[in-house]
Protein backbone atom coordinates (compact mmCIF):
# COMPACT_ATOMS: atom_id res chain seq x y z
CA UNK A 1 0.00 0.00 0.00
CA UNK A 2 1.37 3.42 -0.87
CA UNK A 3 1.74 6.36 1.53
CA UNK A 4 -1.56 7.90 0.41
CA UNK A 5 -3.43 4.66 1.14
CA UNK A 6 -1.81 4.37 4.57
CA UNK A 7 -2.69 7.97 5.41
CA UNK A 8 -6.29 7.39 4.27
CA UNK A 9 -6.70 4.35 6.51
CA UNK A 10 -5.01 6.12 9.41
CA UNK A 11 -7.50 9.00 9.08
CA UNK A 12 -10.41 6.57 8.76
CA UNK A 13 -9.37 4.52 11.78
CA UNK A 14 -8.79 7.70 13.78
CA UNK A 15 -12.33 8.84 13.05
CA UNK A 16 -13.76 5.43 13.93
CA UNK A 17 -11.80 5.36 17.19
CA UNK A 18 -13.15 8.76 18.22
CA UNK A 19 -16.72 7.77 17.39
CA UNK A 20 -16.47 4.45 19.22
CA UNK A 21 -15.06 6.16 22.32
CA UNK A 22 -17.95 8.64 22.32
CA UNK A 23 -20.41 5.78 21.75
CA UNK A 24 -18.96 3.84 24.69
CA UNK A 25 -18.94 6.85 27.03
CA UNK A 26 -22.53 7.72 26.22
CA UNK A 27 -24.01 4.22 26.27
CA UNK A 28 -22.03 2.51 29.00
CA UNK A 29 -20.66 5.53 30.84
CA UNK A 30 -23.62 7.91 31.06
CA UNK A 31 -26.27 5.18 31.06
CA UNK A 32 -24.65 2.80 33.56
CA UNK A 33 -21.36 3.83 35.20
CA UNK A 34 -22.09 7.49 35.90
CA UNK A 35 -25.88 7.23 36.13
CA UNK A 36 -25.96 7.79 39.89
CA UNK A 37 -23.90 10.99 39.61
CA UNK A 38 -25.97 12.23 36.67
CA UNK A 39 -29.26 11.50 38.41
CA UNK A 40 -28.74 14.62 40.53
CA UNK A 41 -29.42 16.67 37.39
CA UNK A 42 -32.93 16.64 35.94
CA UNK A 43 -33.84 17.06 32.28
CA UNK A 44 -37.51 17.36 31.39
CA UNK A 45 -38.48 16.17 34.86
CA UNK A 46 -36.38 12.99 34.64
CA UNK A 47 -33.00 12.24 36.20
CA UNK A 48 -30.24 12.75 33.62
CA UNK A 49 -28.76 9.26 34.09
CA UNK A 50 -32.15 7.69 33.40
CA UNK A 51 -32.69 10.01 30.42
CA UNK A 52 -29.36 9.00 28.86
CA UNK A 53 -30.10 5.31 29.38
CA UNK A 54 -33.56 5.59 27.81
CA UNK A 55 -33.48 8.34 25.17
CA UNK A 56 -30.34 10.45 25.23
CA UNK A 57 -28.05 7.73 23.95
CA UNK A 58 -30.31 7.22 20.93
CA UNK A 59 -30.11 10.93 20.06
CA UNK A 60 -26.33 10.84 20.43
CA UNK A 61 -26.09 7.72 18.24
CA UNK A 62 -28.12 9.35 15.46
CA UNK A 63 -25.95 12.48 15.70
CA UNK A 64 -22.83 10.27 15.48
CA UNK A 65 -24.15 8.69 12.27
CA UNK A 66 -24.53 12.10 10.62
CA UNK A 67 -21.16 13.26 11.98
CA UNK A 68 -19.48 10.10 10.64
CA UNK A 69 -21.01 10.56 7.19
CA UNK A 70 -19.91 14.19 7.03
CA UNK A 71 -16.36 13.53 8.24
CA UNK A 72 -15.92 10.47 6.00
CA UNK A 73 -17.00 12.57 3.02
CA UNK A 74 -14.34 15.13 3.97
CA UNK A 75 -11.70 12.40 4.33
CA UNK A 76 -12.71 10.85 1.00
CA UNK A 77 -12.45 14.20 -0.76
CA UNK A 78 -9.10 14.95 0.89
CA UNK A 79 -7.65 11.70 -0.45
CA UNK A 80 -9.57 11.91 -3.76
CA UNK A 81 -11.51 8.67 -3.34
CA UNK A 82 -14.96 10.28 -3.25
CA UNK A 83 -17.86 9.42 -5.49
CA UNK A 84 -19.54 11.97 -7.70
Amino acid sequence: MDKSGEAYWKATLGLLTKILVIWFLVSFGAGILFADMLNGIHLGGYPLGFWFAQQGSIYIFVALIFYYAKKMDQIDRKFDVHEE
